[in-house]
């Protein structure tokens, strides 16, 4: 073989060499590419297993906002629900209404003027009501009243007192209060949710109130087991009893203010 031949020959397996080398590194890539992309699509399936199952709260796992609505009983309004597990209270110590009160440090203003009922448009100004929270008034026309659950964010205050007019029983709080305070609300909430609400208020001058139509618990402050007991006490006087509507006039199902579910023995 002439000194050309060899030199064409080199060049010749230094070529092959190359190839085997360039198919060898495409395979690699091409393998790693399938591996990359397997992982996404298990990812994404992971992700919507978590969401669908609502799985991943780190909060210990959510409760429930007992949110009750369609057309004929109210409605959302766009207002949050609140799907915080609650604290389950302890038993009540007194179910007497003014005791519970007094025990609590809480104002009892029962039987208040009624402000009227009419009707006003869902985009009407806030009426000039003569209580904070409001007991009675005007309010919105159905079907926004509010509808019976626990909410994150205040409701407007022409919504939630039409739900008043109902029969129904709303519990509200400072939304500066702690995050345990709150929990301790949710739970005792839990307990007799059937035609009631809890929701957050940051326009009244009290810790805690709790309303029915021409009626108020107004608590300045926050005093645990006897907070909750007073207004326990005062679902069980006041609830489904005031109001141009019946409280049944909408349907709704669990545990209310009058029949609240027991606490569990601990």
């Amino acid at each position: 073989m002439s000194k050309g031949e060899r030199e064409r020959e080199k060049l010749r397996q230094e070529r092959i060499e190359a190839e085997e080398r360039e198919s060898r590194g495409g395979n690699s890539r091409l393998l790693l590419a399938y591996a990359i992309g397997s992982t996404v699509v298990l990812a994404i399936a992971v992700l919507i297993f978590i969401l669908a199952t609502g799985g991943g709260d780190s909060g210990g796992g959510k409760g429930d906002a007992h949110i009750n609505v369609n057309t004929e009983m109210g409605s959302t309004n766009g207002v949050r629900p609140d799907e915080r597990e609650g604290i389950p209270p302890p038993a009540p110590e007194t179910i007497d209404l003014k005791k519970a009160a007094k025990a609590a440090g809480c104002y009892l203003m029962l039987e208040l003027e009624d402000e009227g009922n009419e009707h006003i448009g869902p985009k009407s100004p806030t009426p000039n009501y003569k209580t904070n929270p409001p007991t009675s008034g005007k309010h919105v026309e159905p079907p926004y009243q509010q509808a019976d659950g626990a909410y994150r964010e205040m409701p407007k205050p022409i919504d939630f007192v039409h739900s008043l007019e109902h029969g129904r029983l709303e519990i509200q709080y400072a939304p500066d209060l702690s995050e345990k305070t709150q929990r301790e609300l949710k739970g005792l909430y839990d307990t007799m949710y059937g035609a009631s609400l809890l929701f957050p208020n940051d326009e009244m001058n009290y810790a805690v109130a709790a309303t029915t139509w021409t009626n108020m618990l107004a608590c300045p402050g926050y005093d645990g087991a006897k907070t909750l007991d007073a207004i326990r006490a005062f679902g069980k006087q006041t609830w489904g009893k005031y109001g141009g509507e019946p409280v049944f006039a909408f349907k709704f199902t669990g545990p209310t203010p009058s029949e609240p579910e027991e606490p569990e023995a601990k």
